[in-house]
Protein backbone atom coordinates (compact mmCIF):
# COMPACT_ATOMS: atom_id res chain seq x y z
CA UNK A 1 0.00 0.00 0.00
CA UNK A 2 1.56 3.33 -0.76
CA UNK A 3 1.62 6.61 0.82
CA UNK A 4 -1.39 8.24 -1.22
CA UNK A 5 -3.51 5.46 -0.79
CA UNK A 6 -3.12 5.35 2.56
CA UNK A 7 -3.96 8.73 2.74
CA UNK A 8 -6.96 8.32 1.00
CA UNK A 9 -8.44 6.01 3.84
CA UNK A 10 -7.07 8.06 6.73
CA UNK A 11 -8.18 11.02 5.46
CA UNK A 12 -11.89 11.32 7.78
CA UNK A 13 -15.14 12.57 5.88
CA UNK A 14 -13.74 12.68 2.71
CA UNK A 15 -15.73 10.79 0.02
CA UNK A 16 -16.11 10.96 -3.62
CA UNK A 17 -16.74 10.26 -6.80
CA UNK A 18 -15.53 10.91 -10.09
CA UNK A 19 -16.38 10.51 -13.85
CA UNK A 20 -15.82 11.82 -17.46
CA UNK A 21 -18.42 11.86 -19.78
CA UNK A 22 -18.28 13.85 -22.95
CA UNK A 23 -14.94 15.13 -22.68
CA UNK A 24 -15.83 16.92 -19.16
CA UNK A 25 -14.41 15.63 -16.04
CA UNK A 26 -16.87 15.67 -13.00
CA UNK A 27 -15.91 14.91 -9.18
CA UNK A 28 -17.98 14.84 -6.52
CA UNK A 29 -16.93 14.69 -2.63
CA UNK A 30 -17.60 15.77 1.04
CA UNK A 31 -14.77 17.66 3.02
CA UNK A 32 -15.53 18.59 7.03
CA UNK A 33 -15.71 22.46 7.31
CA UNK A 34 -12.00 23.29 8.08
CA UNK A 35 -10.56 21.53 5.31
CA UNK A 36 -9.12 22.56 2.12
CA UNK A 37 -9.94 22.25 -1.61
CA UNK A 38 -7.12 23.06 -3.84
CA UNK A 39 -7.48 23.38 -8.03
CA UNK A 40 -4.86 24.15 -9.55
CA UNK A 41 -4.55 24.60 -13.81
CA UNK A 42 -2.33 25.94 -16.31
CA UNK A 43 -4.66 27.72 -18.92
CA UNK A 44 -8.12 28.28 -17.96
CA UNK A 45 -10.29 29.95 -16.14
CA UNK A 46 -11.04 28.88 -12.33
CA UNK A 47 -14.49 29.92 -11.10
CA UNK A 48 -16.03 29.02 -7.97
CA UNK A 49 -19.34 29.70 -6.10
CA UNK A 50 -21.21 28.64 -2.76
CA UNK A 51 -22.46 24.99 -3.00
CA UNK A 52 -26.06 24.43 -2.11
CA UNK A 53 -25.71 21.45 -0.36
CA UNK A 54 -22.41 19.83 1.86
CA UNK A 55 -21.10 18.42 -1.78
CA UNK A 56 -18.12 19.41 -3.57
CA UNK A 57 -18.41 19.58 -7.16
CA UNK A 58 -15.75 20.05 -9.57
CA UNK A 59 -16.56 19.94 -13.10
CA UNK A 60 -13.24 20.50 -15.66
CA UNK A 61 -13.85 21.52 -19.31
CA UNK A 62 -11.28 20.66 -21.70
CA UNK A 63 -11.03 21.92 -24.99
CA UNK A 64 -8.21 22.93 -27.25
CA UNK A 65 -7.43 23.90 -30.98
CA UNK A 66 -5.01 21.57 -32.37
CA UNK A 67 -4.26 19.85 -29.27
CA UNK A 68 -5.72 16.45 -27.93
CA UNK A 69 -7.66 17.35 -24.65
CA UNK A 70 -7.59 13.42 -23.46
CA UNK A 71 -3.69 13.99 -23.45
CA UNK A 72 -4.30 16.09 -20.50
CA UNK A 73 -5.48 14.06 -17.46
CA UNK A 74 -7.44 15.74 -14.22
CA UNK A 75 -5.68 13.77 -11.19
CA UNK A 76 -7.54 13.71 -7.91
CA UNK A 77 -4.90 13.97 -4.98
CA UNK A 78 -6.53 13.40 -0.75
CA UNK A 79 -4.30 15.08 1.75
CA UNK A 80 -4.73 15.11 5.48
CA UNK A 81 -5.98 18.48 5.22
CA UNK A 82 -8.69 18.05 2.34
CA UNK A 83 -7.75 17.49 -1.73
CA UNK A 84 -6.13 18.83 -4.53
CA UNK A 85 -7.56 18.58 -8.30
CA UNK A 86 -5.41 19.47 -10.28
CA UNK A 87 -4.72 19.48 -14.52
CA UNK A 88 -1.92 17.56 -15.48
CA UNK A 89 -0.51 18.15 -18.90
CA UNK A 90 1.76 15.41 -20.72
CA UNK A 91 5.42 16.33 -19.30
CA UNK A 92 7.71 17.55 -22.61
CA UNK A 93 10.26 14.97 -23.63
CA UNK A 94 13.22 17.96 -22.49
CA UNK A 95 11.50 18.82 -19.16
CA UNK A 96 13.86 18.43 -16.10
CA UNK A 97 10.88 17.78 -13.80
CA UNK A 98 7.95 15.38 -14.35
CA UNK A 99 4.44 17.20 -14.53
CA UNK A 100 2.66 16.27 -10.81
CA UNK A 101 -0.42 16.79 -8.94
CA UNK A 102 0.27 17.90 -5.23
CA UNK A 103 -0.48 19.47 -2.00
CA UNK A 104 0.14 23.11 -1.64
CA UNK A 105 2.30 22.90 -5.26
CA UNK A 106 2.38 21.19 -8.41
CA UNK A 107 4.79 21.70 -11.04
CA UNK A 108 3.59 21.99 -15.05
CA UNK A 109 5.08 22.21 -18.09
CA UNK A 110 2.94 23.07 -21.06
CA UNK A 111 5.37 23.30 -23.87
CA UNK A 112 3.67 23.08 -27.27
CA UNK A 113 0.18 22.02 -25.69
CA UNK A 114 -3.04 24.67 -26.13
CA UNK A 115 -5.52 22.45 -24.12
CA UNK A 116 -7.51 25.00 -22.11
CA UNK A 117 -9.37 23.38 -19.39
CA UNK A 118 -11.83 25.77 -17.56
CA UNK A 119 -12.59 24.42 -13.70
CA UNK A 120 -16.12 25.40 -12.06
CA UNK A 121 -16.16 24.62 -8.55
CA UNK A 122 -19.02 24.49 -5.80
CA UNK A 123 -17.41 24.96 -2.55
CA UNK A 124 -19.97 23.62 1.16
CA UNK A 125 -20.03 26.10 3.82
CA UNK A 126 -16.60 26.34 5.91
CA UNK A 127 -14.26 24.05 3.26
CA UNK A 128 -11.63 26.42 2.30
CA UNK A 129 -10.58 27.13 -1.17
CA UNK A 130 -7.32 27.45 -3.02
CA UNK A 131 -7.69 28.19 -6.44
CA UNK A 132 -4.64 28.57 -9.21
CA UNK A 133 -4.03 29.03 -13.10
CA UNK A 134 -1.66 30.39 -15.16
CA UNK A 135 -3.69 31.81 -17.99
CA UNK A 136 -7.42 32.35 -17.02
CA UNK A 137 -9.21 34.22 -14.72
CA UNK A 138 -9.77 33.30 -10.51
CA UNK A 139 -13.41 33.72 -9.72
CA UNK A 140 -14.63 32.64 -5.88
CA UNK A 141 -18.30 34.39 -5.28
CA UNK A 142 -20.26 33.58 -1.88
CA UNK A 143 -17.66 31.45 -0.21
CA UNK A 144 -18.06 31.09 3.30
CA UNK A 145 -14.21 30.32 4.41
CA UNK A 146 -10.96 31.62 3.93
CA UNK A 147 -9.77 32.09 0.08
CA UNK A 148 -5.99 31.59 -1.68
CA UNK A 149 -6.81 32.94 -5.80
CA UNK A 150 -3.67 32.99 -7.90
CA UNK A 151 -3.19 33.63 -11.81
CA UNK A 152 -0.21 35.08 -13.89
CA UNK A 153 -2.40 36.54 -17.11
CA UNK A 154 -5.84 36.93 -15.58
CA UNK A 155 -7.85 39.09 -12.99
CA UNK A 156 -9.15 37.97 -9.48
CA UNK A 157 -12.68 38.88 -8.42
CA UNK A 158 -13.90 37.15 -5.15
CA UNK A 159 -15.83 37.29 -2.36
CA UNK A 160 -16.15 35.30 1.19
CA UNK A 161 -17.50 35.79 4.59
CA UNK A 162 -13.86 34.37 6.15
CA UNK A 163 -10.24 36.26 4.74
CA UNK A 164 -8.20 36.05 1.66
CA UNK A 165 -5.45 36.30 -0.12
CA UNK A 166 -4.83 36.98 -3.79
CA UNK A 167 -1.64 37.35 -6.31
CA UNK A 168 -1.78 38.08 -10.16
CA UNK A 169 0.50 39.81 -12.74
CA UNK A 170 -1.84 41.18 -15.41
CA UNK A 171 -4.99 41.57 -14.10
CA UNK A 172 -6.99 43.57 -11.45
CA UNK A 173 -8.39 42.60 -7.88
CA UNK A 174 -11.59 42.94 -6.52
CA UNK A 175 -12.34 41.32 -2.93
CA UNK A 176 -14.48 41.44 -0.17
CA UNK A 177 -13.71 39.74 2.90
CA UNK A 178 -16.47 39.09 5.95
CA UNK A 179 -13.55 38.95 8.25
CA UNK A 180 -9.88 40.84 9.10
CA UNK A 181 -8.93 38.59 12.00
CA UNK A 182 -6.27 36.55 10.16
CA UNK A 183 -3.32 36.47 11.93
CA UNK A 184 0.24 35.99 9.36
CA UNK A 185 0.67 38.73 6.58
CA UNK A 186 -1.93 38.90 4.19
CA UNK A 187 -1.28 39.81 0.57
CA UNK A 188 -2.67 41.31 -2.57
CA UNK A 189 -0.52 41.86 -5.44
CA UNK A 190 -0.50 42.93 -8.85
CA UNK A 191 1.74 44.09 -11.40
CA UNK A 192 -0.95 45.60 -14.18
CA UNK A 193 -4.18 46.40 -12.05
CA UNK A 194 -5.52 47.64 -9.45
CA UNK A 195 -6.60 46.13 -5.93
CA UNK A 196 -10.10 47.21 -4.62
CA UNK A 197 -10.73 46.09 -1.23
CA UNK A 198 -13.39 45.85 0.79
CA UNK A 199 -13.29 45.22 4.12
CA UNK A 200 -15.06 45.40 7.19
CA UNK A 201 -15.65 48.51 9.02
CA UNK A 202 -14.07 46.85 12.29
CA UNK A 203 -10.61 46.17 10.95
CA UNK A 204 -7.57 46.85 12.53
CA UNK A 205 -3.95 45.77 10.66
CA UNK A 206 -0.95 48.09 9.96
CA UNK A 207 -1.27 48.35 6.08
CA UNK A 208 1.57 48.36 3.82
CA UNK A 209 0.26 50.15 0.21
CA UNK A 210 2.91 50.45 -2.58
CA UNK A 211 2.00 51.65 -6.31
CA UNK A 212 4.39 53.79 -9.19
CA UNK A 213 1.52 54.80 -11.28
CA UNK A 214 -1.70 55.02 -9.61
CA UNK A 215 -3.15 56.57 -6.38
CA UNK A 216 -3.96 54.81 -3.13
CA UNK A 217 -7.33 56.11 -1.18
CA UNK A 218 -9.08 54.48 2.09
CA UNK A 219 -12.70 54.42 3.62
CA UNK A 220 -10.56 53.97 7.19
CA UNK A 221 -9.02 56.37 9.20
CA UNK A 222 -5.38 55.91 8.81
CA UNK A 223 -2.47 56.95 11.41
CA UNK A 224 0.74 57.21 9.24
CA UNK A 225 3.93 55.85 10.25
CA UNK A 226 7.58 57.10 8.21
CA UNK A 227 6.75 58.74 4.88
CA UNK A 228 3.50 59.47 3.55
CA UNK A 229 2.80 59.94 -0.19
CA UNK A 230 0.17 59.43 -2.85
CA UNK A 231 1.70 56.35 -4.07
CA UNK A 232 3.32 55.14 -0.97
CA UNK A 233 1.51 54.20 2.69
CA UNK A 234 2.84 52.83 5.82
CA UNK A 235 0.07 52.96 8.21
CA UNK A 236 -2.25 51.68 11.11
CA UNK A 237 -5.54 51.14 11.05
CA UNK A 238 -7.76 50.73 13.93
CA UNK A 239 -5.48 49.51 16.73
CA UNK A 240 -3.29 47.58 13.86
CA UNK A 241 -1.65 44.47 15.13
CA UNK A 242 -1.75 42.57 11.92
CA UNK A 243 -0.26 43.07 8.46
CA UNK A 244 -1.77 43.91 5.16
CA UNK A 245 0.38 44.57 2.21
CA UNK A 246 -0.92 45.85 -0.89
CA UNK A 247 1.25 45.98 -3.95
CA UNK A 248 0.83 46.99 -7.61
CA UNK A 249 2.64 49.02 -10.40
CA UNK A 250 0.45 50.22 -12.55
CA UNK A 251 -3.01 50.84 -11.05
CA UNK A 252 -4.65 52.31 -7.91
CA UNK A 253 -5.34 50.83 -4.87
CA UNK A 254 -9.04 51.17 -2.72
CA UNK A 255 -9.83 50.37 0.71
CA UNK A 256 -13.43 50.59 1.18
CA UNK A 257 -15.69 49.70 4.05
CA UNK A 258 -18.23 46.70 3.67
CA UNK A 259 -21.81 47.97 3.53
Amino acid sequence: MNARTLIGILLTGLTSTAAAQGGDFHWTGKLAPGQRLEIKGVSGDIRATAATGDQVEVTAHKHARRSDPDDVKIEVVPFAGGVAICAVYPTPRRAREENTCEPGGSHSNTEDNDVVVDFTVAVPKGVEFDGQTVNGDAEADGLTANVTLGTINGSIQLSTTGYAEARTINGSIVATLGRADWTGPVEFSTVNGGITLNLPATLSTDVRAETLNGDIDSDFPMTVSGKFGPRRVRATIGAGGRSLELKTVNGSIRLRKNA
